[in-house]
């Protein structure tokens, strides 16, 4: 996954895209289990929210090619 989006002239890396979208969406998981009251039960929520984010990112990293795919069709 090598590359970058042109915005008028101005290169933007695809794995700064997929962090900037992976941020929002452990955002949202994150608001929604401390809602739940998850983070009672978490040793350390800072902790947990930054292996949340990496196992978010790595997912929306793999899965990105397909939904590419499918929104080029």
């Amino acid at each position: 996954m090598i590359g970058e989006i042109d915005v008028q002239g101005l290169y933007i890396p695809w794995l700064l895209v997929l962090a900037l979208v992976t941020f929002v969406i452990a955002k949202a998981v994150s608001t929604l289990l401390s809602r739940l009251g998850f983070y009672r039960m978490v040793w350390h929520p800072a902790l947990f929210d930054l292996g949340l984010y990496v196992i978010l990112l790595f997912t929306v990293q793999r899965m990105f090619p397909s939904i590419l795919k499918l929104l080029m069709v």
